[in-house]
């Protein structure tokens, strides 16, 4: 048998099944804990970001936040969560589809279900993003992958 060579621009499923996960903290709330497969970064995309995502049983995907200037989506593969869009909180599962324009309603997700939350999770990766955490009345400022984080009380008009 010939050992397969890989293909540039592709990830054969057996490929991402082999890849380890990264296991994501978010800085803002300790209950939002990722398992994360990055697949853009595997065929050297720059400006999307692509990640195979899985969220444990009784773990949130991150903290209630919307940004300023970048899209996002999120395909529910397998499982079910609570999804928090705006004041509303809607039960999501498999096949389901959430697409964030820049601005967008604050958004979040929880796994309070006995398996596994998986979904496909990409967004843009612009230069400059504002992304605001409106539970925490806080601001996180990227520019060129520098990041700052202010409170909203301490925005003042310029």
């Amino acid at each position: 048998m010939t050992e397969r060579q890989p293909i540039p621009h592709l990830l054969k499923a057996g490929d991402i099944q082999a890849m380890p996960e990264t296991v994501k903290v978010h800085p803002l709330n300790s209950q939002a804990v990722r398992h994360t497969k990055s697949l853009s970064e595997v065929v050297g995309m720059a400006h999307l970001g692509v990640h195979l995502v899985r969220v444990e049983p009784g773990k949130e995907t991150t903290q209630v936040h919307f940004h300023h200037q970048e899209e996002e989506f999120i395909y529910i593969i397998s499982g079910k969560g609570i999804a928090e869009i705006g004041e509303k909180q809607i039960e999501v599962e498999a096949g389901d589809f959430m697409g964030f324009t820049a601005p967008s309603l604050p958004h979040g997700m929880k796994n309070p279900f006995q398996e596994d939350l998986v979904y496909l999770m990409g967004g843009e990766r612009q230069n400059f993003d504002a992304c605001d955490y409106p539970k925490l009345k806080k601001r996180l400022y990227r520019v060129n992958g520098e990041r700052r984080l202010v409170e909203w009380e301490d925005l003042k008009p310029f």
